[in-house]
């Protein structure tokens, strides 16, 4: 059944192990969409066990930190893909933008979504977008902290608004928000 599916939460909560069992309930193959980055030995640590961790299971990684609607249509012959993280490829968006000496309005970054999902929606199969729900802290401090805050609200509504489901995981509890319940829903 091709779906679009979100799956958002804070820093550590548990989404990306969501997304990935979520998926590996599916019959593969599988592709893994990465958006980050290598940008120090760290994260490289970080990189090597995420795909360790999926390397037995049948998923191919398509590194894609930038045009993530081309790494979509390079998954073409996966019915299962996981795009993680769109918060990651929000802040390629506006480093990309900073080395232009440019800034990214939120309609720009809203733009930059339609061919993502255009992309998903004509892929055979399942997408599963992994994000970070970073509007629920302080207010950054910094012109370019909010920036990025308020960049990453609009692409994950964008998206969740085109997705079929919408899952919210805190503390490795992963709660369904879409579809909503009809009697909660707004007018």
């Amino acid at each position: 059944m091709d779906k679009l599916i979100l799956v958002t939460g804070g820093s550590r909560s548990g989404k990306s192990a969501f997304a990935q069992k979520m998926a590996e309930a599916l019959p593969g193959p599988r592709a893994f969409l990465a958006t980050c980055p290598v940008i120090d030995g760290e994260m490289n640590d970080r990189i090597r066990r995420h795909q360790e961790a999926r390397s037995s299971r049948d998923w191919q990684t398509i590194e894609a930190p930038m045009d993530l609607a081309a790494g979509l249509r390079s998954a073409e012959g996966k019915p299962v893909v996981v795009v993680d993280c769109l918060t990651l490829w929000v802040n390629n968006v506006i480093y990309e933008a900073g080395q232009q000496g440019k800034v990214v309005s939120e309609a720009e970054i809203a733009d930059r979504c339609a061919p993502v999902l255009e992309a998903a929606r004509a892929h055979a199969g399942t997408v599963f977008f992994v994000t970070n729900e970073v509007g629920m802290g302080l207010v950054p401090e910094t012109p370019l902290g909010r920036c990025f805050r308020d960049l990453a609200g609009r692409v994950n509504q964008t998206i969740a608004e085109a997705c079929d489901e919408v899952f919210l995981v805190v503390c490795g509890q992963p709660f369904q928000i879409k579809p909503q319940n009809k009697t909660t829903q707004l007018p």
